[in-house]
């Protein structure tokens, strides 16, 4: 990981982990984070993706430690788990927008390898990612954000909304078992925005009614 305006480890530091970090939604939530005070641990494989963000981020006065990793490698999320806590001790926030948005396809032509990456990103990683978020969470009575885009059932969305369902189905149980004691999620609908994902879904789109990507990020971060 690499540090970039980083503060002292200590208990009154409030961070917040941002998994697939470096591009979309993800860049505007760590960007929204950051502005309301959090120290920003952004995640993702793009490390010139994640530089630009931190660029952003302290010109904004804010901080952030860069981590270029694949959320598809348990041991890399054991690592970066086991590093949260032996440095911060505990974790505020984890907004969760890696995903794996596989080509639009008829459900009989569904592209087997996007099919087990999509698996294998959308929810397998995540699955991976609650068992060891989960107790960084609930030591620091911390919220998980991870946006939801219900496409399953859809015209040719087969593989992402297949997968984009299970993981929603998953975090859900997660979701209802924390009612009591924690840690609190949050899966709120993303509106439909101005992002490279969409415009390769829906090319040709009007975008002029579709929601600016950093609006959407705000309105969001204020849900925790």
């Amino acid at each position: 990981m690499t540090d970039n305006a980083a503060p002292p480890a200590s208990p009154q530091t409030r961070l917040a982990l941002v998994t697939g970090a470096s591009r979309g939604l993800g860049a505007a939530l760590a960007e929204a984070l950051a502005g309301r005070g959090y120290h920003v641990l952004a995640v993702a494989r793009t490390t010139g993706g994640l530089e630009e963000l931190d660029d952003r981020i302290q010109a904004a006065g804010g901080a952030a430690t860069l981590a270029p990793m694949d959320v598809t490698d348990p041991e890399a999320m054991t690592h970066l788990a086991t590093s949260i806590a032996a440095r911060w001790g505990s974790l505020q926030v984890w907004a969760h927008c890696a995903v794996h948005a596989a080509p639009l396809s008829p459900a009989g032509h569904v592209d087997l390898k996007d099919l087990d990456r999509s698996i294998a990103t959308n929810l397998r990683a995540t699955a991976v990612l609650v068992s060891l978020i989960d107790p960084l969470l609930r030591v620091g009575g911390g919220t998980a954000l991870i946006p939801d885009d219900p496409r399953g059932g859809e015209r040719f969305f087969g593989a992402y909304g297949a997968t984009k369902a299970a993981q929603m189905a998953l975090l859900r149980s997660w979701q209802a078992e924390g009612e009591r004691i924690g840690p609190r999620v949050l899966l709120p609908e993303a509106r439909p925005m101005a992002t490279a994902t969409r415009a390769r879904f829906f090319p040709g789109e009007d975008r002029a009614p579709l929601a600016d990507i950093r609006d959407e990020a705000a309105r969001l971060v204020a849900l925790i």
